[in-house]
């Protein structure tokens, strides 16, 4: 099998990360997302990791630099060898171009970007219906994963909550911003011939299935 460094873009909601899973699982490769990469370096308590820690604890914002220097040292681990997918990042027009030149510099370039496009009034449907367990963390979704007694968790019997970031003024302006800050990104991604637009807005099952069907067709 060819390698399969892949690149996922998509709205807050359009089930990406939980497409990314499935794929993960299938093509034994990694996926990787941003929270995830920052986190993995902080525990690291290598000198990048440090300054990653001091950047965070203050609030502030990690800049495209040190962001690329965290992604350099990801893609060089062990677990990438037969490829990984990138989700989340990158989110600007100078991080993708800042990833471009660096995945061209360690010779791993990106085999195909899918993009999941999803309306906003289908992100706010699912988003709004997302619950969490206090306790436990384990999320349901009041129309697609309801709990067995209403609004109490199957685990453990905590009552369910719903977090202030998915109520809906906030979904709605998170999907502007996505859309103002992160379409130029997609945009720059469409002139390379493996890009894809997938309908985002069907079952994890349909849309899991389009995309292992676009996949088999490059590897």
């Amino acid at each position: 099998m060819s390698k399969l460094n892949l690149l996922f873009f998509g709205p807050p909601g359009a089930g990406k990360g939980t497409i990314a899973k499935e794929v993960s699982k299938k093509y034994g490769i990694p996926h990787i997302s941003t929270g995830d990469m920052l986190r993995a370096e902080v525990a690291s308590g290598s000198e990048l990791g440090n300054k990653v820690k001091e950047i965070l604890e203050k609030g502030q914002l990690v800049s495209d630099e040190i962001m690329l220097e965290v992604i350099k040292n990801r893609l060089q681990q062990k677990d990438v060898e037969k490829g990984f997918i990138l989700d989340g990042f990158p989110r600007t027009l100078p991080q993708a171009e800042g990833l471009e030149k660096l995945l061209e510099e360690i010779k791993n370039p990106i085999t195909a970007s899918l993009y999941f496009e999803v309306d906003v009034e289908t992100v706010v449907k699912r988003i709004t219906n997302r619950r969490i367990c206090p306790k436990c963390g384990k999320i349901y979704n009041l129309i697609t994963l309801k709990p067995k007694v209403d609004n109490i968790c199957d685990e453990c019997g905590t009552q369910l909550i719903q977090r202030d970031d998915d109520k809906e003024d906030v979904v709605r302006d998170r999907y502007k911003v996505y859309m103002e800050k992160t379409y130029p990104v997609i945009q720059f991604y469409m002139k390379n011939n493996n890009f894809f637009t997938i309908d985002g807005s069907g079952t994890v099952e349909i849309v899991t299935k389009k995309v292992f069907n676009i996949l088999e067709g490059i590897v």
